[in-house]
């Protein structure tokens, strides 16, 4: 039996895929005003009429439907406020270091809490206390169950991949690293410019694929079983960071702490195409690049 689901968020939401979408009021368009309650919470700016609005906008959705839980990513403050509304909560745990007093504050109330990596690999003292109602799913891809693509017009030997969330990764040092290797195919996906709104061929058809170490990449780079390297980005509780970290570990990509230097490349690809992930698709591969071509 199929549940309908509702998704309520300020961001556009591709249409059909939930039975219902509540566009939320921004709020972070007002004056930021002792926005953590003296550290209480992340996100409660005084006298914002977009949080003001998402709230009550929130309110009467859960007054409507009486909804069975609602299920939270990072939002401490949604977290609460539904749960004083009376509706039973499902948290996502973050990746990073989630010790402080807010997270800690919806960890507590949680019903349950969904923990996108293994456990495993890493259990972290913070979310100890809460283990009783916590369960890892693994990684959360969109591509899960996907068939595998296949289409020569999508190969390249180096797909470097951004997400929408900020990066250091440009395409002007695509560009050098283009130029420095001519005899391979580079191809940067991201930007405005180069905005992929399908990402899977690209991913299925490259030699390597370089990206950032946000949970969606590397959860998308799982089920692609492309030979990966990661670089992650400075985020908030040191987020990438770990996740980087989980991927060293498994040895599900190659790990680079910042873009590398051009004649670096070689070598990290070459490590790449050597994890067990790469392996598990007929065996290991050769790197894409075997020397620099200067």
């Amino acid at each position: 039996m199929r549940t309908p689901v509702t998704a309520l968020s300020s961001a556009p939401i591709e249409a059909g895929v939930f039975q219902r979408v509540v566009e939320l009021d921004r709020d972070d368009l007002g004056e930021r005003r002792d926005v953590t309650a003296s550290g209480m919470v992340h996100w409660a700016p005084i006298r914002d009429p977009g949080m003001r609005g998402r709230m009550a906008q929130l309110a009467a959705w859960v007054e409507e439907t009486d909804p069975a839980a609602l299920v939270v990513d990072v939002s401490v403050e949604i977290a609460v406020f539904a749960r004083l509304l009376g509706v039973p909560v499902i948290v996502v745990a973050m990746p990073g270091t989630r010790d402080d007093s807010p997270h800690q504050l919806a960890y507590g109330l949680a019903d349950a809490i969904i923990a996108p990596w293994p456990g495993a690999v890493r259990a972290p003292d913070w979310l100890r206390p809460h283990l009783h109602k916590t369960t890892f799913t693994g990684g959360i891809s969109r591509f899960a169950g996907r068939i595998r693509s296949s289409d020569d017009a999508e190969r390249s030997d180096v797909l470097v991949m951004t997400g929408s969330g900020g990066t250091r990764i440009s395409e002007e040092a695509v560009e050098a690293c283009r130029s420095a290797y001519p005899d391979m195919t580079w191809r940067f996906a991201g930007g405005p410019d180069s905005w992929l709104p399908d990402p899977w061929p690209a991913m299925c058809n490259a030699g390597v694929v370089v990206g950032n170490s946000g949970q969606n990449t590397v959860a998308d780079l799982a089920v692609a079983a492309r030979p990966a390297i990661v670089i992650p980005e400075d985020r908030p509780f040191g987020e990438q960071r770990a996740v980087a970290e989980m991927q060293r570990v498994l040895q599900l990509a190659t790990v680079a702490s910042a873009w590398p230097e051009t004649a670096a490349w070689p070598a990290l690809c070459a490590a790449a195409a050597q994890t067990p992930r790469s392996a598990g698709r007929g065996g290991k591969q050769k790197g894409p690049l075997s020397a620099p071509q200067m």
